[in-house]
């Protein structure tokens, strides 16, 4: 008998993307779907000639000429797929799900392949930390990076497309060539689930970073998706709710992000969010997807639908939506029958199918997917070692030091006891929930090392990975290095009294499809912490977050770290920067608020009760394009830290600053220097005003900086035109003003090191910002 509670829950995990289940089809229900039938392929089985497999053509010339070559029933199974994954619950009788023929158990999906012109299957797999696997009594175990905004916030491009690569071979040797990864949408939101996943709240930054990632990922014959396009920036009734922005906002803040991924990265594609966009679902938004993404971008790839995103054929399919994803997510296989009829019908054009055919072809041809075809399941030849040692490169440049009175850290060489509080720190380090998830290869066959705390299904298991900060502390230091859980304050604050130092982990778990309620950390941590700091005023506070938080205990502590969600080496990161062997260089991608108060939005849009067929509104045009510390800077409210801040275990000087019109936009170069003892890196950033913006300022550009003591290094660097521009609607141009510019070189957005003003003449430059 199916209870009340247990009909909710499947609810629940149906409107769910990418979870725990099985999606295929019966043999009865192939008959009906984009597998040709017997007698198409009956006439097509003789060899064919295949010009397109030759590599010194471009992309769209090789897809132009398989497309010659196919049916129509072969380009209309190119547009639609299925889950991957085995779970007796979602198998209803209304849809007669079984797994799909050479899917990969426990995986995203897949997009079945035509054997006889060698176009391979679409094997698909979550997410932009690893490989990631839905939950089951053994899930794949690879490695994970940390967070996407911890990656953000080492503002290294490098290591971001390091990270990318490493997680593209993991998916390659693990038997997929479509990795769900390119998360990036702004946040806008800082209680959004899934900000652990993107990459903060600067276009230029977060358009840059995750540029690179996507570039990583298929330099190994992956191809990346793009996502959530767009304006997907809450997981309350992320199914439905409905944002309303501006244009001009719109495309000087979100989608200026996913312009500048999409040039440095070129994704094979981009997956296209739930939520609706000024009335209209994403994956059915004729400005989002033709006119933005494929006319004024000129982006040749596919756009698929998140997993349950779908909403119609005819209108979905002529409104730019080229692939449907995940059956059965969606109420129907508006890509299957319904497409072939719409097609057949004429109310979706002949040319319009053969389109997009032709981009999800391009994608994987501009991959290399055909020309380094998938071999299978070789996961025993990844190199674990080496990958490990770029995940903690990543965590290590990622993590923030926030506070560090009378220098607290590194950790003194004469403290003989260390007490760490909390958070599992024992065992290893928090990951944040949902899709991504992915299991440690040094953890248990279950993943899981510790017992799943959220017990509740999606998005969990709440998980660890299986890298104890104890254990690698104990490896560096002479103390003697002890453990407390912290579910007791009182005993915590006791045995606090008794150590030469104490170490607080925080934690805040968050995951796809919830938001969290406040910024204050769960579970009576912030007391816990209170305590401990008012037993020991030598007291570190590590915090494991998806994003920001408040912090009602940051005068009584002696020092913080952010670490976020640091990935399979986290442990052994965060240990390297709390003994000093590694100097902290992470910057805020993101403003921590002082308070809800100060945010937007301060109480969160929506009603998480609101069942599938609401509408909720969500108003994006109350900030605009001033978002995170645009929006502080204009509103004059002092965050509690700002974006870009990070201290370091050196001191830096920034000086010599000179700035010119050069091209359209604006040339900066400036000097930095090393005047403390250690060696360390910064991160040099530059701002540009001018009157009339959403906002007093905006990131022009950024440099990150490697120095030994008492070393110094000349930096050049280009201010993107389109930053010095508002963009205009009416022509879809953007457009510079006559006038004087200031040009600011800034070790954060609240601390200005020197500024100098540029002249501008006026331009108009075109929607690619040429």
């Amino acid at each position: 008998m199916i209870t009340r509670g247990t009909r909710s829950l499947l609810n629940v995990l149906l409107r769910s993307a990418v979870l725990v289940g099985v999606i295929g089809v019966s043999p009865a229900l192939a008959q009906t779907t984009n597998n040709a039938p017997a007698a198409a392929a009956a006439k097509t089985d003789a060899p064919v000639a295949r010009p397109w497999m030759d590599t010194s053509l471009d992309p769209s010339v090789r897809a132009d000429l398989i497309l010659k070559e196919m049916t129509l029933d072969e380009k209309l199974q190119l547009t639609f797929g299925y889950f991957s994954t085995d779970a007796a619950w979602l198998k209803t009788p209304t849809k007669n799900w079984e797994f799909p023929k050479d899917g990969l158990p426990g995986s995203a999906g897949i997009v079945p392949g035509i054997a006889r012109l060698g176009i391979p299957s679409q094997w698909q797999t979550d997410a932009g930390v690893g490989v990631a696997s839905q939950r089951s009594a053994t899930p794949r175990l690879r490695t994970s990076l940390p967070s996407g905004i911890l990656t953000a916030a080492t503002w290294n491009p490098a290591l971001a497309e390091a990270g990318g690569a490493m997680i593209g071979n993991e998916a390659f040797l693990s038997g997929f060539n479509v990795q769900l990864a390119g998360g990036m949408n702004l946040l806008r939101e800082p209680r959004n689930g899934r900000n652990f996943e993107y990459g903060g709240e600067d276009p230029l930054l977060a358009g840059v970073m995750t540029g690179h990632a996507i570039k990583g990922i298929q330099s190994e014959h992956v191809v990346s998706t793009m996502k959530h396009y767009a304006f997907n920036g809450q997981e309350t009734n992320r199914f439905t709710i409905d944002h309303r922005i501006g244009e001009q906002a719109a495309r000087q803040s979100d989608l200026l992000a996913f312009q500048i991924a999409n040039e440095i990265g070129q994704p094979g594609s981009v997956m296209c969010s739930y939520n609706r966009v000024n009335g209209h679902y994403a994956c059915e938004n004729d400005w989002l997807l033709n006119r933005v993404l494929k006319k004024d971008w000129g982006f040749k790839g596919y756009v698929m639908s998140d997993w349950g995103a779908a909403h119609s054929t005819t209108e979905a399919a002529n409104a730019g939506l080229d692939q449907q994803s995940g059956w059965a997510f969606d109420r129907s296989p508006y890509f299957s029958e319904a497409l072939r009829e719409a097609v057949n019908n004429g109310h979706v054009s002949t040319a319009r199918a053969n389109d997009m055919a032709r981009r999800v072809l391009w994608g994987m041809f501009s991959v290399g997917a055909f020309d380094t075809p998938i071999r299978g399941d070789r996961a025993a030849t990844i190199d674990y070692a080496a990958h490990a040692a770029v995940t903690r490169s990543d965590a290590e440049e990622g993590i923030v030091l926030l506070k560090n009175d009378a220098n607290l850290l590194p950790l003194a060489k004469t403290a003989k006891s260390i007490l760490l509080i909390g958070a599992h720190a024992d065992v290893g380090v928090l990951s944040g929930g949902g899709s991504s998830q992915v299991y440690s290869h040094n953890a248990p066959t279950s993943g899981l090392i510790v017992p799943d705390e959220f017990n509740k299904g999606f998005p969990g298991p709440k998980t660890y990975h299986a890298s104890s900060p104890m254990t690698a502390l104990q490896a560096r230091t002479g103390a003697r290095v002890t453990y407390l859980d912290g579910k007791d304050p009182r005993a915590a604050a006791t045995a606090a009294r008794k150590a030469d130092i104490v170490i607080v982990f925080g934690e805040q778990w968050t995951g796809e499809s919830i938001d969290v309620p406040d910024l204050a950390l769960p579970d009576a941590q912030n007391a816990l912490i209170d305590a401990v700091a008012r037993a020991n005023r030598k007291t570190v506070v590590v915090l494991e977050t998806g994003g920001p938080v408040v912090m009602p205990w940051l005068s009584k502590v002696g020092a913080v770290i952010e670490a976020w969600y640091p990935g399979t080496a986290g442990g052994e990161a965060i240990a390297r920067i709390l003994t000093g062997e590694v100097n902290p260089s992470g910057r805020l991608p993101a403003t921590f608020p002082a308070s809800l108060s100060q945010l937007p939005r301060p109480v969160l849009e929506g009603d998480p009760k609101l069942d599938r067929d609401a509408h909720p509104m969500g108003n994006y045009d109350i900030e605009g394009a001033a978002i995170g510390y645009k929006w502080f800077d204009k509103t004059g409210r002092k965050p509690l830290f700002p974006f870009g801040y990070g201290l370091s275990y050196t001191r830096f000087a920034l000086d010599g600053l000179k700035a010119e019109a050069k091209g359209k936009g604006i040339a900066a170069t400036f000097a930095v220097r090393n005047t403390g003892p250690v060696a360390g890196k910064t991160v040099a950033q530059v701002y540009v005003a001018a009157p009339g913006w959403e906002a007093p300022k905006r990131l022009g550009a950024f440099k990150k900086v490697d120095l030994a003591p008492g070393a110094s290094q000349s930096v050049a660097t280009m201010i993107d035109p389109r930053l010095l521009a508002t963009f205009d609607t009416a022509t879809a141009t953007w457009k510079i003003a006559e006038g004087d510019y200031q040009v600011m070189l800034a070790d954060s957005a609240a601390s200005i090191a020197q500024t100098v003003t540029v002249h501008l003449p006026a331009q108009t430059l075109d929607s690619r910002g040429k």
